[in-house]
């Protein structure tokens, strides 16, 4: 197992910046505000020949102890003391302020190998900022520019010096990300399908207006408070993944920003926020619809939910805050029949009641989601959607257009995740958008594939005769 480096300072040294290079792609957020981390994030990171991985955290900030600040340094506390290293991160720019001071005893006392590091080395007056460092006693400062790469060999070698395991353990291999566009079929006419696999590991993403308690379940289901949450709207920015086991079954879910109507969305930082948390949706399987089921189904939801289909993940509903309802039998029925109603393009989506706070209804969310995860990856033979199209023809004929009769050949599956399947019939520019409809709608029913988007294309067989001069 490799090495845990903890990158920890005040707010707006850099940490971020410098997560990002280790990790070798954009993930944290980064801008010129100060606090725009507020969770911990980790990821595998290399620093030339060095494996590790680097656990970005909030800025340290003194505060009150029930305030949003003060959660924040809570899960930078927990950083520390996961970490092999700790990297105490000043601003060679502007030099020591009583916060570096006061965080630096904070390290100290923890007990753990320590690299200080003095960021933004580019700056014409990084030098005197950086002798400054000397003054925390934390050995000498590795100047370093996390934004131009500068200082990169000497963090390496520093490194090696205050953990000289490092050389000594087996990097981890980073996991590449699959494409999850949709998968071919190898075989399509093949009889025999492959049976889905529930050992399989599986991502789950969290998604939904703000403060409907997307980080409060998310610490539900693994059981700690793994997540920064609270009462204020908006806490989580970045997209944070997190490693968990679920009876026996690898998960890594991501907790996402949440997300307003893109009017109201101005600020630099919530526009990256909101990015981040798409980027998430994208990277996923399955995707929880987490809606405040006081106040359900306003537009933006409809349109969270749509946006999902359209990037053909596996969509699950979860009314969360259940617990504050007063008639929970008479809103369920009414919030079923909106669900029908208003999503009609995901005819049949799983929906779950759950409280996060209080973790009631989380097995029958898991469920639902593995139900859905199973139907998203459906493959049936050639044979099987032949055989049903030839009855859902006959009993509707596809219409008449200018006067010439439509006709439908052939039908075989040659995607999954979601599944998709390829129509040949005559003159695709003239089937209609119900016709179509009907046949989807008709796939659902007859092979149990309810709640996931189906993607169908229509095509025409070659004409052999096509291009030919006529014979007089």
């Amino acid at each position: 197992m490799s090495f845990r480096l903890a990158i920890i300072g005040r707010p707006n040294v850099g940490k971020s910046t410098l997560f990002n290079r280790l990790a070798g792609s954009r993930l944290a957020l980064v801008d010129d505000t100060p606090g725009v981390t507020r969770d911990r994030r980790s990821h595998s990171a290399r620093l030339l020949d060095l494996r590790f991985e680097v656990i970005d955290t909030a800025g340290l900030e003194t505060a009150a102890p029930e305030s949003l600040a003060a959660r924040m340094r809570q899960q930078t506390e927990t950083a520390i003391a996961e970490a092999d290293v700790v990297l105490f991160m000043v601003d060679a720019r502007t030099g020591l302020l009583p916060d570096d001071r006061t965080f630096a005893d904070q390290v100290r006392s923890a007990g753990k190998p320590v690299v200080l590091t003095a960021n933004k080395a580019e700056a014409r007056d990084a030098v005197a900022g950086a002798a400054e460092a000397w003054e925390l006693g934390l050995g000498e400062p590795i100047v370093i520019s996390a934004e131009h790469g500068i200082g990169m060999n000497e963090l390496r070698d520093a490194l090696v010096a205050a953990f000289p395991a490092a050389l000594d353990r087996e990097p981890v291999a980073a996991v590449p990300e699959a494409d999850l566009i949709g998968e071919d079929i190898e075989d399509p006419d093949a009889e025999v399908q492959p049976a889905y696999d529930p050992t399989r590991p599986l991502r789950i993403a969290i998604v939904g207006r703000p403060n409907a308690g997307k980080s409060t379940l998310i610490n539900a289901l693994i059981g700690e408070e793994r997540l920064l949450t609270g009462p204020e709207a908006g806490i989580t920015r970045d997209s944070i993944s997190v490693e968990w086991d679920w009876r026996g079954r690898p998960v890594k879910l991501f907790d996402t920003a949440g997300m307003r109507r893109k009017a109201k969305v101005q600020e630099k930082l919530e526009k990256l926020s909101v990015a981040d948390g798409l980027r998430a949706v994208r990277f996923a399987e399955v995707v929880i619809v987490l809606l405040d089921a006081t106040i359900p189904f306003e537009k933006q939801d409809l349109q969270i939910a749509d946006l999902i289909v359209r990037e053909g993940r596996a969509p699950v509903i979860a009314f969360n805050k259940w617990d504050l309802i007063d008639e929970p039998q008479e809103l369920l029925a009414e919030l079923r029949e909106k669900t029908t109603r208003l999503l009609p393009q995901i005819r049949g989506i799983r929906a779950v009641t759950v409280s996060a706070e209080t973790g009631r209804g989380l097995d029958k969310l898991m469920q639902a989601v593995l139900a859905t995860h199973e139907t998203w990856n459906t493959r049936i033979s050639t044979g099987k959607l032949n055989r049903w199209l030839e009855r859902a023809v006959s009993a509707h004929p596809p219409p008449a257009v200018a006067g010439r009769r439509l006709k439908v050949k052939y039908m075989t599956q040659v995607k999954t995740r979601p599944p998709g399947f390829v129509i040949s019939c005559s003159r695709p520019e003239a089937m209609p958008a119900a016709y179509v409809r009907y046949l989807v709608n008709g796939l659902r029913d007859a092979f149990d594939m309810p709640g996931v988007p189906i993607r169908v294309a229509l095509r025409t067989s070659d004409n052999p005769y096509a291009g030919r001069a006529k014979r007089r």
